[in-house]
């Protein structure tokens, strides 16, 4: 992993602030007690030693219990899985790459025209994703889970909307689904790592998609002949 994750916040006690959407699987749970937000830190800030010092596909329920000094079943209940962890280990990312294109400074957030927010959230993601590809690719959930899940479902709505309001009267859902497509985390590593594709190719290619899905040509008669060229 290329760029090391940010700290996590301590447990604090509960406050009337608003909580940030947590992006673990399974169902929301409600807010965590103080001592369980220490622990639940406890246990993530373990599990981000073993990334940065053993490499992601190194980080097991039972090692990052006991670098936590706790029993195997604390880790599984309170992440359900491997897949849940690694998810909870991008929970701060992502709830700040939230509050910045829900409400940040545009052209990202709020303020600039939906296409231009659409290039800028593509290019956002890509980078995301380029400098954490180990951990992203790992914690991807399973088939059955990938497009329910709750990062998926708020980037995915975010895309949608835009959507709407840059090319009303098309059918924004699979514009959205074809749009996240491009974001995949495992598309990135084929094209990055199999591919050799610098990143900068990458963002260039998003600008040029969202380009052409909000500015599309005008619908021609495909029954009629071509003008020759004289």
């Amino acid at each position: 992993m290329s760029t090391p994750l940010p700290p996590f916040p301590r447990g604090q006690e509960p406050s009337g602030a608003p909580v940030p959407l947590e992006l673990t699987v399974g169902p929301a749970a409600p807010q965590l007690r103080a001592d369980a937000a220490r622990n639940r830190a406890r246990l993530l800030e373990a599990a981000t030693r073993l990334v940065e010092e053993h490499g992601v596909a190194n980080v097991t329920m039972e090692a990052v219990a006991a670098a936590a000094s706790v029993g195997k079943g604390t880790v599984f209940r309170r992440f359900g899985d491997r897949t849940g962890l690694l998810m909870a280990l991008l929970d701060h990312t992502e709830q700040q790459f939230q509050a910045a294109f829900l409400s940040g400074p545009p052209p990202l957030g709020p303020g600039a025209s939906p296409a231009d927010r659409l290039h800028a959230f593509g290019c956002r993601v890509l980078r995301e994703i380029h400098d954490r590809l180990d951990l992203y690719i790992a914690a991807e959930p399973d088939a059955s889970r990938r497009f329910s899940s709750a990062p998926y479902r708020v980037r995915f709505t975010h895309v949608a909307m835009l959507l709407r309001e840059a090319v009303p009267g098309a059918d924004g859902v699979l514009l959205a689904q074809t749009l996240m497509g491009y974001l995949e985390p495992a598309l990135i590593h084929h094209l990055t790592r199999q591919c050799g594709m610098p990143l900068e190719r990458l963002e260039s290619g998003w600008h040029d998609l969202v380009k052409r899905t909000t500015c599309p040509v005008p619908d021609q008669d495909l029954s009629q002949p071509s003008e020759s060229v004289s």
